[in-house]
């Protein structure tokens, strides 16, 4: 039982990241089909979904040099990929363009969120992400540690977040029953 216990609570950081990046796409896509107003608000939702899977892994992808045969990191881990600000201000500026109907919007907004959640799952450990400036750590455990919390949470963050949306589609779910019944 003990290392079934140590297995589950401690998965690879990259299975984290994904696994959180699942969550980030269901609050993006939320977000999204409460934010759109035009007849595509589904595959705005689609695409934000998809865009927040991909942008979950993306600060750490991001800083691999894909261009050389190496493949090795051109700049230092967890500097300018990792800096909250950059991707706070993309996840802002692309809700802010969801209400005009822009189609790269959910796109970018869905790869912000992706992003900012991997933020999130690396904050705890020692290593910290840039917030502002300097590393910020909230230091509770070292990397690929417990990430089936930072999981939980992020899923937990999630439902949450969509409650929303759906007790609205729940509602016109139940219209629309009565209106068959009628």
């Amino acid at each position: 039982m003990r290392s079934f216990v140590f297995r589950i609570t401690s998965m690879a950081s990259n299975a984290a990241h994904h696994a959180t990046g699942w969550a980030a796409g269901l609050i993006a896509a939320a977000a999204v089909a409460q934010a759109s107003h035009t007849s595509l608000e589904h595959l705005g939702s689609l695409l934000a979904f998809c865009a927040a899977v991909a942008g979950s892994t993306a600060p750490d992808w991001m800083e691999v040099a894909w261009w050389t045969r190496a493949r090795r990191l051109w700049i230092t881990h967890r500097t300018a990929t990792h800096w909250g600000i950059g991707w706070i201000a993309v996840l802002v500026l692309s809700y802010h363009a969801l209400g005009h109907a822009h189609l790269w919007a959910p796109l970018l907004f869905g790869f912000a969120c992706g992003g900012l959640m991997h933020l999130l799952a690396d904050w705890p450990n020692p290593l910290g992400v840039p917030w502002i400036w300097g590393r910020h750590s909230l230091n509770w455990w070292k990397s690929g540690r417990c990430d089936l919390i930072v999981v939980t949470l992020a899923w937990v963050a999630a439902c949450w977040l969509v409650r929303p949306l759906w007790a609205a589609t729940g509602t016109r779910v139940v219209g629309w029953f009565a209106h068959l019944a009628r």
